[in-house]
């Protein structure tokens, strides 16, 4: 077990303005020389990052986002992993200026689930065809605590709807103790997330104002924590919109060259929330440093060649054309038919209630159809977290490619279930177009696998996986 981190004294910010005044004006020779690079798979260094995120140049910026799709293909496929958040609660003890769910936001209809409704969220997410949930609310838990975390693990589990269940729940949750990151492994999660929001320290005290998370350090080592805990699946992310986002790509590499240097290895995830307009806040809708459509492409893109084995996740705050484009670009996991307010799926409520405004309003069966319509394959497989493929392991896989042997096979079969089980007749029909177009464009052993496991689905056969 490695020390426990209290500082996140890994943080350097004159080196990421060094690394920034360093790379300079753009140089084309010196950008398809790192473009080269990252054509290879093997990652980018901080000062890599720095050149590709000042490319303005049209023709560089092509070349950028090209580069970015060989790579995803390449490792991904053509899978998009699908999930729901699950909000639990909007009840916050924090005051965080940009978020509707601030302590002191008075326009905000204020609601935590009993475990009895938590149940009925979780039955109306499987009724949609959902397989994978991520546990999300306000900084702030009910009476009992932290174990009311663990009943609501156990609670969603325990839902047996007749065509399904949850098979597998992912948590964002506030900081928590080594002790409790142990109880929240033991409970049977696959990734712990949680957003820095910024790794600016000036302007997080600034926008973090009081309660528990106005503490940088506990907040920027809760990794640390959950990592010695046991916990190989991590997430990260920060809220772009808040600081510069150059230095905010920066400073997640610096975090994540963290984790590899103690754990041996980083995060599994990193999420791109961009700001969007928040009930009660007047910062949300006007962005600090305002991120344009074109740079938000640049950091899929750029994240994707820095971090290639790590998966990307784009939420419902953008747009169905953004969220699209962006497939091309990196991203590998999105939510479908989100709701971001307490007791949105099973007894919908007025937006009020919610984080933030989405962007994308649709619900499962229409993102799923316009995935496939594109030619790529919903997933809705969670194989690898209850086959142990995790951390080390998944790492071990991926980077000699080896995991897309289990990862195409086992996403066909459950995008093959779900069709059948909760598909439209038309998302059924580009579903199984799809199906067919990408058997046939593999390998043929791997081809042979992922037709016998889709015909078993076929047949009557679910939850079928390698």
């Amino acid at each position: 077990m490695t020390a426990e981190q209290t500082t996140a004294t890994w943080l350097d910010p004159a080196a990421i303005a060094a690394t920034l005044a360093e790379a300079g004006r753009e140089d084309k020779g010196r950008i398809r020389e790192i473009l080269a690079k990252a054509a290879l798979l093997g990652g980018l260094d901080a000062t890599d990052v720095a050149v590709l995120s000042q490319v303005r140049d049209p023709d560089l910026v092509a070349e950028l986002f090209h580069t970015a799709e060989r790579a995803k293909t390449e490792i991904y496929g053509q899978r998009i992993v699908l999930f729901a958040p699950l909000y639990f609660s909007n009840i916050c003890t924090n005051e965080c200026v940009y978020c509707a769910f601030r302590r002191s936001n008075r326009d905000l209809v204020r609601k935590i689930l009993t475990l009895e409704e938590i149940a009925a969220e979780a039955a109306a997410l499987i009724d949609q065809g959902h397989k994978r949930v991520l546990l999300i609310g306000g900084e702030a838990f009910p009476k009992d605590g932290f174990r009311y975390i663990l009943d609501a693990i156990s609670t969603i589990y325990g839902v047996k709807r007749e065509r399904g269940e949850i098979r597998r729940i992912n948590v964002n949750l506030a900081p928590l103790s080594t002790d409790e990151f142990r109880l929240l492994k033991g409970a049977g999660i696959g990734t712990y997330q949680l957003f820095q929001e910024t790794y600016d320290r000036e302007l997080y005290g600034r926008v973090h104002v009081d309660g528990r998370k106005a503490d940088f350090d506990w907040r920027a080592t809760a990794i640390d924590r959950a990592m010695n805990a046991g916990i190989d699946d991590v997430g990260l992310g920060v809220l772009f919109g808040l600081g510069d986002w150059r230095f905010e790509m920066l400073a997640l590499m610096q975090h994540i060259s963290h984790l590899e240097d103690v754990f041996g290895v980083g995060c599994h995830t990193i999420s791109v929330p961009r700001m969007e307009p928040a009930v009660g806040s007047e910062m949300a809708s006007h962005p600090p440093h305002p991120v344009s459509d074109d740079d938000f492409k640049k950091i899929v893109a750029v994240l994707r060649l820095a971090v290639p084995y790590t998966g990307l996740i784009m939420s419902t705050r953008e747009t169905a054309e953004m969220r699209r484009a962006t497939f091309a670009l990196g991203v590998s996991q999105i939510s479908g038919g989100s709701r971001t307010n307490p007791g949105g799926y099973a007894t919908p409520e007025d937006e009020d209630a919610a984080q933030f405004e989405r962007g994308d309003h649709r619900d499962l069966d229409a993102v799923v159809r316009d995935i496939a319509e594109g030619g790529r394959i919903p997933s809705f497989c969670t194989a690898c977290y209850r086959m142990g493929r995790t951390g080390h392991d998944f790492m071990d896989l991926a980077r000699p490619g080896l995991i897309r042997e289990m990862c195409g096979p086992n996403g066909l079969s459950s995008f093959a279930e779900y069709l059948l089980d909760y598909g439209s007749e038309e998302t059924r029909a580009a579903g199984d177009r799809a199906i067919d177009a990408e058997i046939a464009s593999m390998e043929p052993r791997i081809r042979r696998y992922s037709e016998t496991m889709v015909a078993k689905v076929r047949a009557g056969k679910r939850d079928v996986f390698r």
